[in-house]
């Protein structure tokens, strides 16, 4: 039995000693409520809500603006392709907006009825991404197959190629900052929504391609083949985006690299323990949950527990910002289990 860090009140209770050991009432205090972040961490993740949020407003009027661009682009050549093109960035402008109100939600504080939280609902506005990115590949294709048997060639197509370029470039910055901030963040909806945004740039280079090869070889048919092989690549990228928010609601561990730091920062930070084990991870949006055993000498007070607890809690966040924790003390003896981390000793 064991007790799990950090009520104060209960931290006080289980100080008490009794024949000389000050475990001998650890059996009576458990709890699961992790330590409060410090005033810098809460800093940085209000910083970094906001951006996000700040972002995924942008991103209603950018997607307009480029859905607006791509169609003038099919308005001036009749181009299937471009078309095709037009028809995802309307699928974008839903995506924007789905994003910017579930991230809204994502990131309201935690109450009674969600006590971890909101932060699961972004993987509900990916998995939206994804299948609008799949419905999107599918438009493609039905109007690139309806072409097919009556290919023509373009009008005007100097201008659209042109602007259809140019929506192209403003479409792979956006994406970009989306997808890095996204991951820095750890959103889910954000990062969907910049992955989504870059399968439209790669429409718009495939449409580019195929355009620029029918012009110059003289056969339309051209343009409907390359809209079918970029509606495939499309379907591609919405499964993965599907597939990785999946992932986040069935509560899947962080990356090897993300928890190889997290077990180094336990390892060098747990002085005055005797082991650490049952490690366990898992990600919900922007928070991701740590949760593991600390293993000390029977004689220790429950205060010199809390402070190494408190250390590896500030070591943890340090790895990996926005952590919550949650700590459960046992004195020695106990049988390990689960995933082990080795703990460094003072020389």
């Amino acid at each position: 039995m064991g007790i799990i860090t950090h009520m104060s009140f209960m931290g006080r209770l289980c100080d008490f000693r009794a024949g000389g050991f000050a475990f001998e009432w650890a059996g009576f205090c458990n709890s699961f409520a992790s330590a409060p972040m410090s005033a810098q961490g809460m800093k940085m993740n209000e910083k970094g809500s906001l951006t996000v949020r700040r972002l995924a407003l942008w991103g209603i009027p950018m997607s307009l603006g480029v859905m607006g661009l791509k169609m003038v682009a099919w308005w001036a050549t009749g181009s299937v392709a471009l078309l095709s093109d037009g028809l995802e960035s309307t699928v974008n402008v839903v995506a924007a907006f789905v994003a910017f109100f579930v991230i809204r939600y994502a990131q309201k504080p935690a109450d009674h009825d969600h006590p971890f939280g909101h932060h699961k609902a972004e993987y509900f506005s990916a998995v939206t991404e994804g299948a609008l990115i799949v419905v999107a590949a599918l438009l493609i294709v039905n109007e690139a197959i309806g072409h097919l048997s009556d290919p023509r060639m373009l009008d005007a197509p100097a201008l659209g190629l042109a602007i259809n370029f140019v929506a192209g470039v403003i479409n792979a910055v956006w994406a970009q900052l989306l997808i890095r901030t996204g991951r820095k963040y750890r959103s889910a909806a954000l990062t969907a929504d910049g992955q989504h945004i870059m399968s439209d740039v790669v429409t718009s280079v495939g449409v580019l391609a195929g355009l620029l090869l029918a012009l110059a070889t003289g056969y339309a048919i051209f343009d409907p083949v390359l809209a079918i092989l970029v509606a495939i690549n499309i379907l591609y990228q919405g499964w993965k985006v599907i597939w990785h928010s999946i992932g986040g609601l069935m509560d899947q561990a962080v990356t090897p690299d993300e928890e190889e730091a997290i077990m180094q920062a336990i390892a060098t930070h747990a002085t005055g323990s005797i082991g650490v084990h049952d490690l366990k991870t898992r990600r919900a949006g922007t928070v991701t949950f740590v949760d593991f055993h600390l293993v000390v000498p029977a004689a220790l007070s429950v205060r010199q527990a809390h402070d190494i607890c408190d250390r590896l809690e500030d070591a943890i966040r340090a790895a990996h910002p926005g952590s919550s924790i949650a700590i459960h003390v046992e004195p020695e003896g106990e049988k390990a289990h689960g995933i082990r981390v080795k703990v460094i000793k003072e020389a």
